[in-house]
């Protein structure tokens, strides 16, 4: 066998073994859930919540009142390494007018289950029918994936709004854009599809993005953005800050930007 052949088999064996164990550990890269935080100290008023998944999983969660008891609920949705109850003080801190709510995706400790996209959309509305009855209104808001879980209880349930930090059109194309010389297209087990979702909805949608984001291709913010504007969706508003994916929430034009996209969907 020639020296070229040989390198060409070691290649694609390579090869053949990444994409395998690609295909094998992929819930658990999308999905890091041993990398979540500790709880941090929640303030007083604080209530807790359980909520049973029709396939027998438990959510829990958490509600921070607001000082505005009129105001809508926002029904928070992390990133796929935050710890829920961490990213409700967050909104909490930059919001305090709003009640704010947020569940452990399932499979995050202390919810039970297995983590997936599918798991994320099923749950946004089920935890959203959960609360709509006792507020006076529900506006979604997710960051990075879980933006994905915030776009799809958009296009499903009567929301006030849809705010969405560092979003992308689709998690397939961000790995196609991350991983070109992978077989996404039949590799990919957990797509989430926040453009084909919103683009015929007519609820308010707000988008603050990171224009230096290293995690979420900026192209594929930018094809949301762009997909909607072509949709012509006319309640749109963009809001573009300089910063990485995870710096982007110290950025001193976070906290305007946010209360500016709040302010958008609920005058």
């Amino acid at each position: 066998m020639g020296t070229v052949l040989k390198f060409g088999l070691i290649v694609l064996a390579l090869y053949a073994g990444t994409v395998a164990l690609l295909a094998a550990f992929q819930t658990s890269l999308i999905f890091p859930r041993g990398l979540t935080g500790a709880a941090p100290l929640l303030p007083q008023g604080t209530t807790r919540m359980t909520l049973q998944t029709p396939g027998g999983d438990v959510l829990q969660g958490v509600r921070i009142p607001g000082r505005n008891t009129d105001a809508a609920l926002l029904l928070g949705f992390g990133g796929n390494a935050w710890n829920a109850e961490s990213m409700a003080l967050f909104l909490h801190r930059h919001a305090p007018d709003h009640p704010v709510a947020a569940f452990h995706f399932r499979g995050y400790a202390p919810s039970t289950g297995t983590p997936s996209a599918r798991a994320l959309r099923d749950d946004a509305v089920l935890i959203h029918d959960h609360m709509a009855s006792t507020e006076a209104g529900i506006i979604a808001i997710g960051f990075s994936i879980g933006s994905g879980a915030a776009a799809h209880l958009g296009a499903r349930r009567d929301v006030q709004g849809v705010a969405l930090v560092t979003p992308f059109d689709s998690l397939r194309n961000v790995a196609r854009d991350s991983l070109p010389w992978a077989p996404v297209t039949w590799l990919l087990r957990h797509d989430m599809t926040p453009l084909s979702d919103l683009r015929d909805r007519a609820v308010p949608v707000a988008i603050l993005t990171a224009t230096r984001d290293e995690v979420i291709p900026p192209a594929r913010t930018e094809a949301l953005i762009s997909g909607l504007q072509a949709s012509h969706h006319a309640r749109l508003t963009v809001s573009r800050i300089t910063a990485g994916h995870n710096d982007i929430y110290s950025h001193p034009e976070f906290s305007t930007a946010l209360q500016a996209a709040l302010r958008h969907i609920a005058p």
